[in-house]
């Protein structure tokens, strides 16, 4: 029997937990599926896996196993692309996740136009605004914005975002406009709770980064919702542009110190350091590296 059929087997049952979407995967019945996997426990010696009627789970040895034999599968994976010349037609699917509201607005319409360039491609894409563990989770690559901590994972930089402070114009007509940055303190701010400083935001001051203190009643960890409430006129945001910019074109906010900008986030491509990237995976990340559109600020 195929010991890379057995090792595929076991790879696809274990980042689905299911034997029923293994075998469907691999166009093989179920039963076949768990003599593959129950053949593969043999010759190791090991059990690989822990079977109940309701759930399968990895044991400590499957995990092994498993984070061992993932870049093996990838790299066969790509010979048998390069040895079939499919370089020009990619095939294959690509296992992702992505920020919720990123994902939705600006990832999703780039990934449209490399599916129509690669129409042998499936595109498998998760949106969270959590942290995913990339390798637990058996993806292939995430898009992150913002602060990049994991010093685990490679990262290819895909653009950079700017932060834009905005308010409604029904906010400044109560509130009045703020005339320079330091003049925030005194007006509701809408806190970022992913920053590791909320209630300070930068400017580019005279030629020199400042600091500006800022206070609020609101604080959220969705930048989007930070739009919305700006756009409700209940506060002054500091947000990505991507979630303001049609509510600027709009006229429903309003830009404050928009020469003043400084630490834009960083838009990424973050993948594990031991994975052999195959081709799919690699011209995916050149396209959106090579995407404009991606990190637009929105501005004309």
């Amino acid at each position: 029997m195929d010991k890379i059929d057995r090792m595929r087997a076991f790879a696809l049952v274990a980042k689905n937990a299911s034997f029923t979407i293994a075998a469907q995967r691999m166009g093989r019945s179920a039963r076949l599926v768990s003599k593959y996997v129950a053949d593969l426990e043999n010759a190791l010696g090991v059990q690989l896996l822990n079977r109940t009627t309701r759930s399968v789970t990895l044991t400590d040895a499957g995990a092994t196993y498993l984070a061992l034999c993932a870049p093996l599968l990838d790299g066969f994976d790509e010979l048998e692309e390069k040895v079939r010349n499919e370089q020009a037609s990619l095939r294959g699917a690509i296992h992702m996740s992505a920020p919720t509201g990123f994902g939705a607005l600006r990832l999703v319409p780039s990934l449209a136009r490399f599916a129509q360039k690669h129409p042998n491609v499936e595109l498998d894409l998760k949106f969270s605004d959590r942290r995913v563990s990339i390798v637990d989770e058996g993806l292939d690559l995430a898009v992150r914005i913002g602060p990049m901590r994991d010093s685990s994972l490679k990262v290819r930089q895909l653009g950079r975002m700017p932060l834009v402070v905005c308010a409604s114009p029904a906010y400044l007509k109560h509130a009045g406009t703020p005339s320079h940055p330091q003049a925030l303190a005194t007006h509701e701010c809408i806190l970022d709770g992913n920053m590791t400083e909320p209630t300070v935001w930068r400017f580019m001051i005279n030629g020199q980064e400042e600091a500006v203190q800022v206070n609020g009643r609101f604080r959220m960890n969705a930048p989007a919702g930070s739009a919305r409430l700006a756009a409700a006129g209940a506060a002054i945001a500091r947000c990505p542009a991507y979630t303001v910019a049609d509510a600027l074109k709009a006229g429903d906010l309003v830009e404050l110190f928009a020469e003043q900008r400084v630490s834009p986030y960083v838009v990424a491509a973050l993948f594990p350091h031991n994975r052999h990237l195959t081709a799919r995976v690699r011209a995916l990340i050149d396209h959106l590296a090579n995407d404009p559109a991606l990190c637009a600020d929105g501005r004309d």
